[in-house]
């Protein structure tokens, strides 16, 4: 064949792209088990952030499974249901009203008897989706521990939700002030909330990151009120 031909150019480019794209896709289904590995790895990690442990890398599967000791599905009205905790999409659940929603729950036992519940929260910041996970005491109203992620926020501004710094303000603070469901709100420092619940200070220059986290927390929580009254009940 006349290599100068139209055809055989046509012929070339065609074999060539099936080739590339037959290596790609190769490739890509190889790396697939690989990228699901460490996307699950890196959610135990965070799970895990909101009780307070950092494992080594190479520890994060080995003490999930030693501190999570039973993860399950609720509905509204706080009744197991079947589901994978791990496997359900708090973007998607987060989108859907209340009464038709599943929510995942981790119970963790950090030492004989010392359980919390960790819930994860899905919303939106200033550039996209922010989320994370708020661990509860098991009287089901304060607050343990949290961790916060977020996809794009500006660094120095609104990631900073993801520092220590603005997480461990959530420490000891409840859900439930006399007897209502109340969740955390996040207000300018030297600001007080307006219905009396409890708050930490939002981030200076991230102010849409700062509503975004509260109303995550609004909207998420709000879900697991049924679940938190029942164990404030329990330890009554």
């Amino acid at each position: 064949m006349n290599k100068q031909s139209n055809t055989y150019t046509i012929i070339y480019i065609v074999a060539l792209v099936i080739i590339v794209g037959t290596a790609l896709a190769f490739t890509a289904l190889s790396l697939k088990p690989l990228q699901t590995a460490n996307a699950d790895a890196d959610k135990m990690k965070q799970i895990l952030a909101s009780v307070h442990i950092a494992p080594a890398k190479s520890d994060i599967i080995t003490d999930f499974d030693k501190y999570i000791t039973d993860r399950f599905v609720i509905d509204a009205e706080g009744k197991r249901v079947e589901g994978d905790a791990f496997a359900i999409n708090v973007s998607a659940q987060s989108k859907l009203p209340q009464a038709e929603r599943k929510l995942p729950v981790y119970e963790c036992t950090l030492t004989p008897g010392d359980v919390k519940y960790i819930l994860p929260v899905y919303g939106a910041g200033l550039w996209g989706p922010i989320w994370g996970y708020v661990a509860v005491n098991s009287d089901g109203s304060s607050i343990y521990g949290a961790y916060f992620a977020h996809q794009g926020e500006t660094p120095g501004l609104g990631a900073e939700i993801e520092k220590p710094a603005f997480s461990d303000q959530f420490t000891g603070l409840n859900l439930f002030k006399e007897g209502a469901f109340k969740p955390v709100n996040v207000i300018k420092a030297g600001q007080a909330p307006m219905n009396g619940e409890d708050y930490v200070d939002a981030i200076s220059g991230g102010t849409i990151t700062s509503k975004g986290v509260a109303s995550m927390l609004d909207n998420c929580l709000s879900g697991y009120k049924t679940f938190l009254e029942s164990l404030t009940n329990k330890g009554q």
